[in-house]
């Protein structure tokens, strides 16, 4: 209802980076965001200057903050990883549950003691199900959080590192996380004119910079606004002698900043004489000059403008004799002489153009979403890579005005969202999800958290962002910094990458021991595995190597390949038959060195069968360090804790076959020379075999 040079910090509730200025003109508009809302204040929020007197109009749940309270109450997202092996484990059961049925069956036909066939069939089962895979995912993912916790990512819900890896979508916010949050100084435009002042090495609008503003020198950091700050910081930059000189113009007196004026002036003695210096607003400054070539100054501070900067004016002039008043004789304001216009921005990080450009050839697409203004969002999103010619802008009042349908339609081509409110960040991320997409959003206000929520990956800033933000999200950027996420979906996608080995690994192994237990009485040939013997290649051959594949490090092309997709699951990427072969060609390995030994008369058959197995996943763990990559050229003792971990268990192996004690456990005998050679031959051809695939499967 009244207001006097109201400024409210809203960046909590709406991501306005700087205090917004409130005013009583009536806004006729319904479809406003709250950030365009001028002649509102909210809760939460906090007066930064000037004084006001409003009405209430809304409490509690009604208010905006209490609405984005609403939204929170929403049913967490689940990640693809859960959804993914939710599905395998369903059907693993069901496929498990048959070939167990299959067996026992094969054995009582073939006259095998239904005790016997009952053990076996179980020992299958138990076997072929990878129960250390709930083991080996927490792992992995512990193991990635620690990692993540070094590159300045902490990690608050685990499932979220691996989710990080299906990530095709960033949306982001601008300020402090694509921007350094800092306001800086980058054009600066006089007239060619001559100057007021008179001194060597000083210009005439950096001395004005450094006179005209109300900051403190703090230690070695400098406080106030953020404008002056960079004010200050520029001209100082460009004089390094100003700091002397500043000496010579002792401040008397000054007309502070007004909404009506959209000015601010200081009042310096300078010799014998009296400097005044004004800045403001261009329009206001403008209207205060003798300037003949206004339409030139106008032009240029548009161009300034377009290019997505916020403008400042100086003017000056010279006076002698004092007003009596100079805060109501508002007419020492008049007749000034133009000496500048400077052009400020949040410029971009630094590191924030390479980490957008890795996301493109990741075959991720990076959004901002933000509640600045759009052509200052524009302009980041051109010069770090995120806006191209062809991509397209939203404002929050254009969505307010957008169907679900025609948000859709066009939400895959918008790069820039603009002056956005907390629902509609939410129904930004829904419908990227209902296009198929998984979505990282960042955010650090209050307003970020019903979005953070739904994502798949929320992402709270550490620096600047409130404990709401932080609460909803999955991960906390203790740096601010977007560069941070693209490393941590390089560490997700490893991750799953690793998951996927191990998968790769345990249900081959898995397989082979099937095939062999299933095709032996399909041969003519007798059980050729105890149940004992299938329980310690479960335990000791699949559980320790398999725990030792999270330690592997990335692929060479991790971060040039696109991301999965919902379609993807564990067995995609020639998973599944890889699963199958392999597992064919361990059961055959098996079967014939089975066939070759009762052939010769070998009595302890069943240790050289028991033998070659764990040898040949042993063999097969070392071969699939790599997808794609012989493992040569991925670096055979990149992952020395997997080394050590197999040449542990060929340890173990060789063991419970020659240690007497442990035979009578295991019913094991020792082998010849030859004989363990036979089984060492068959785990070389498996290596060689996954070797070759490689090969077959890269491009021509």
């Amino acid at each position: 209802m009244e207001a006097h040079g109201l400024k409210i910090e809203e960046a909590s509730l709406t991501g306005e980076s700087f205090p917004v200025e409130k005013k009583l003109e009536a806004i006729l508009n319904n479809n406003v965001s709250p950030g365009d809302q001028l002649n509102m204040v909210f809760k939460s929020t906090w007066v930064s200057s000037g004084r006001a007197i409003a009405v209430v109009v809304a409490t509690g749940m009604q208010t905006e903050i209490g609405k984005i309270a609403s939204m929170l109450q929403q049913e967490e997202v689940k990640t693809p990883l859960q959804i993914k092996l939710l599905d395998f484990s369903k059907k693993l059961s069901i496929v498990i549950a048959l070939i167990c049925v299959i067996i026992y069956g094969a054995g009582i036909l073939r006259g095998e003691d239904h005790i016997r066939m009952l053990m076996t069939a179980i020992s299958v089962a138990v076997a072929a199900i990878p129960e250390a895979l709930p083991a080996v995912i927490t792992v992995a993912l512990a193991l990635g959080a620690r990692r993540m916790v070094t590159k300045k990512a902490l990690i608050r819900k685990l499932p979220a590192v691996e989710t990080l890896g299906s990530i095709n979508y960033i949306c982001t916010d601008k300020t402090g996380t694509l921007t350094q949050n800092k306001m800086t100084v980058r054009e600066i435009w006089t007239p060619e004119r001559d100057p007021m002042i008179e001194m060597p090495g000083v210009d005439s609008l950096h001395l004005a910079m450094s006179l005209n503003q109300d900051t403190l020198q703090s230690g070695k950091e400098i406080v106030g606004d953020a404008t002056e700050i960079a004010a200050v910081q520029y001209a100082c930059d460009q004089n390094k002698d100003l700091i002397k000189s500043l000496v010579l113009f002792p401040r008397l007196n000054e007309i502070p900043f007004e909404s009506e004026r959209r000015m601010m002036t200081t009042i310096h003695q300078y010799q014998d004489q009296y400097l005044v210096i004004t800045k403001g607003a261009v329009e206001s400054i403008i209207s205060r000059c003798t300037e003949s070539n206004r339409t030139e100054i106008l032009a240029k501070a548009d161009v300034m403008a377009e290019d997505g900067m916020r403008t400042l004016a100086y003017a000056c002039k010279l006076i002698t004799q004092l007003p009596l008043n100079p805060i109501k004789d508002y007419e020492i304001e008049s007749d000034l002489q133009f000496i500048g216009l400077i052009g400020m921005i949040d410029p971009p990080r630094p590191e924030v153009l390479q980490a957008v450009k890795e996301c493109r050839e990741a075959g991720i697409i990076p959004v901002m979403i933000t509640g600045d203004h759009s052509k200052t969002a524009t302009t980041i999103a051109r010069e770090v890579g995120i806006m191209e010619p062809k991509d397209n802008i939203l404002t929050g009042t254009e969505m307010a005005s957008m169907t679900f349908e025609q948000l859709s339609a066009k939400v895959e081509s918008v790069r820039v969202y603009a002056r956005v409110s907390a629902e509609q960040k939410l129904t930004i991320v829904r419908t990227l999800q209902s296009r198929g997409h998984y979505v990282a959003m960042t955010g650090d206000g209050v307003n970020d958290a019903p979005s953070l929520k739904m994502a798949n990956i929320g992402v709270a800033m550490g620096v600047t962002g409130t404990d709401v933000s932080k609460q909803a999200a999955d991960m906390i950027l203790l740096d601010d910094n977007f560069a941070t996420i693209v490393k941590a979906i390089r560490e997700g996608r490893r991750i799953f990458d690793n998951i996927q080995k191990f998968i790769r690994y345990i249900m081959s192994g898995n397989a082979g021991e099937i095939w062999t237990i299933l095709l032996a009485p399909l041969a003519g040939l007798p059980i050729p595995l105890l149940p004992i013997h299938i329980l310690w290649i479960n335990l000791v051959t699949d559980g320790l190597p398999s725990l030792a594949l999270a330690n592997e490090p990335a692929e060479l092309n991790i971060m040039k390949r696109p991301p999965r997709g919902k379609e993807t699951n564990v067995f995609s990427g020639g998973v599944a038959m890889h699963i199958l072969w392999v597992g064919l060609l361990i059961g055959a390995l098996c079967l014939g060195i089975q066939a070759y030994a009762i052939n010769q008369g070998i009595t302890h058959w069943q240790t050289m069968v028991f033998t070659a197995l764990s040898l040949c996943q042993l063999a097969h763990v070392i071969a699939i360090r790599s997808s794609d990559t012989f493992i040569y050229k991925h670096g055979f003792f990149k992952n020395q804790i997997l080394l050590l971990t197999v040449l542990a268990t060929i340890v173990l192996q060789l063991v419970i076959v020659y240690v007497p004690f442990m035979q009578g456990i295991f019913h094991t005998a020792s082998l010849s020379l030859v004989e363990l050679l036979i089984c060492f031959a068959a785990a070389v051809v498996v290596f060689h075999a996954v070797e070759i695939e490689k090969w077959i499967r890269q491009p021509k």
